[in-house]
């Protein structure tokens, strides 16, 4: 009875901690929500109410009015990129996790310590000699300056090779007689058990992708306005209209929208991969 009263405590202080995470987390969500409502004035006389009085759309009309600001062309930019770099790097990355759960090679965990500590170093270190290559290669100011370089991440291969790792044996076996090679495994066995890992990983990179702020900005200064990725907009946004404080969180919480609804449909495959890749 002691060790159950005490569960129940804890429990109680797991949920009292989490609520109020909760609100401090979305109360600022909901205040820009309010805020992209507002009218100028009700900004002014009103900053802090979470009710908007009178309920006006015009910050969304004139963000989409506005000829310097093209946000639909941006988030179009930016929904392609991040696809592309998703469905590339969950290639790039669930191939090296399979060769690093599932196949025998000499050195394999010296290799993967190895390459698993190369998350410690910071990635701005890394920006002179990208920006070196991106150059070299022709593709400063390009989409692919923002879709390749990002291919190697680490992260989404370490929770790849977690998940399959925690694949029963007798099943790569079952596949070994029936005379399935390598990539047969791989493609017939191992990806239809790990689609919940895959939807995991590929959320993050899309996400990664989606927000990534510096370096699009810094890539795509060449390109024209027209060419840049939402992030990079809605800054321009923001320091053009620095004032316009409506307009700036209309800006804001449409670039979210398209991140709640992917989501809204994934939560659940979401927590099932992040729960099953740490069991391992």
């Amino acid at each position: 009875m002691a060790i159950k009263s005490v569960a129940k405590r804890r429990k109680r202080v797991a949920f009292i901690i989490l609520t109020v995470v909760s609100i401090l987390w979305i109360v600022p969500l909901l205040w820009g929500l309010a805020t992209s409502f507002k009218s100028d004035i009700d900004i002014a006389t009103r900053p802090t109410s979470l009710f908007p009085q009178p309920f006006d759309l015009s910050n969304y009309s004139e963000l989409f009015d506005k000829p310097d600001t093209p946000v639909l062309r941006w988030m179009g930019n930016s929904l392609l990129i991040a696809t592309i770099h998703t469905g590339l790097y969950l290639v790039v990355a669930s191939l090296a996790a399979y060769a690093f759960a599932l196949l025998k090679w000499k050195r394999r965990e010296k290799l993967f310590w190895l390459v698993l500590t190369t998350t410690m170093i910071p990635a701005v270190i890394n920006l002179v000699p990208l920006i070196t290559m991106m150059i070299d290669f022709g593709w400063f100011g390009s989409w692919a300056a923002l879709i390749i370089p990002g291919l190697g991440g680490v992260f989404g291969m370490f929770l790849l090779r977690q998940f399959f790792m925690g694949i029963p044996s007798e099943l790569i076996d079952a596949g070994k007689i029936d005379g399935l090679g390598s990539f047969g495994i791989f493609r017939r066995i191992v990806m239809p058990l790990s689609k919940s890992a895959f939807m995991v990983t590929g959320m993050f990179a899309f996400l990664g992708s989606w927000n990534d702020y510096l370096w699009p900005l810094i890539v795509m200064t060449p390109a024209e306005t027209a060419w840049q990725t939402l992030p990079v907009g809605l800054s321009k946004i923001a320091s053009t209209y620095n004032y316009d404080y409506g307009l700036s969180m209309a800006a804001a919480i449409l670039s979210i929208v398209p991140v709640v609804i992917v989501y809204m449909f994934t939560q659940d495959k979401i927590i099932e991969g992040v729960s099953r890749a740490g069991i391992k």
